[in-house]
């Protein structure tokens, strides 16, 4: 098991790019969550396999219809694992 930050850039605030986010993350078993950050970015937190968190990043790098991304930095971190993904 993985947990990866990712921070992505952009226009990724009021576009419903959290929800969004939790509905790609929940069907490939990831847990986690999604919030914003003050400063317009908005933060993933992803437990599960490698595999999924790479399909998470595939589509955080392209976010729903109505966002614009500018870029995705990703790093492995320690922590707990969630136990479901939650949206902030």
């Amino acid at each position: 098991m993985t947990c990866r930050q990712f921070i992505v850039t952009g226009r990724v605030q009021g576009v419903f790019f959290r929800a969004s986010a939790r509905d790609v993350a929940l069907p490939l078993g990831l847990s986690g969550h999604a919030i914003n950050l003050p400063d317009g970015r908005v933060e993933v937190l992803a437990c599960g396999g490698r595999h999924a968190l790479a399909e998470l990043e595939r589509w955080l790098a392209e976010g729903p219809p109505m966002a614009s991304v500018s870029g995705v930095e990703s790093v492995d971190i320690e922590c707990a694992e969630p136990l479901q993904f939650t949206v902030g």
